[in-house]
């Protein structure tokens, strides 16, 4: 397989996309801030996934469940209420979250993000492995759980 020769979006032109498989460098912060919509894959590669991630105000993620990946999410604008458990009625992790915390989500845990701010949820979430198709792109909530069931 061979690289394109300039992959990486250089300094001041930022184009939001999946830049998998091939090497990349991107301020993640910058991207992460710019994104304005509810998914998009920005890099996909054979083990891993980025997706960049906006939360509107009192939404949420979705109750949802991973049974064979891992998760990481990284908030870099507003707060938010994460829940966490085994099953969906058993969402005994509950923690308050908000610019620059970590969360790490183990394969098979239920669980959910809700915006409790005043401004969209700004994030970045990587999955091990790959979670969503190459090119990902949800503009909405709708339009993720639309494709989750196609």
């Amino acid at each position: 397989m061979t690289a394109p020769s300039t992959n990486s979006p250089q300094q001041g032109e930022l184009c939001i996309k999946d830049y998998g498989p091939y090497p990349f460098v991107i301020n993640i912060e910058e991207a992460t801030l710019q994104n304005e919509t509810f998914r998009t894959a920005l890099w996909t590669g054979d083990h891993l996934q980025v997706t960049l991630m906006s939360i509107g105000v009192g939404e949420d993620i979705g109750l949802e469940r991973h049974p064979n990946l891992d998760q990481f999410l990284r908030i870099e604008q507003g707060q938010g209420l994460v829940e966490m458990g085994p099953t969906k009625n058993q969402l005994f992790f509950r923690r308050r979250v908000r610019d620059n915390y970590a969360i790490v989500i183990p394969a098979g845990y239920w669980h959910n993000l809700t915006n409790t701010g005043n401004q969209p949820l700004k994030l970045y979430s990587i999955y091990a492995p790959p979670n969503h198709p190459f090119g990902t792109v949800h503009r909405t909530k709708e339009d993720a759980m639309e494709g989750e069931e196609s």
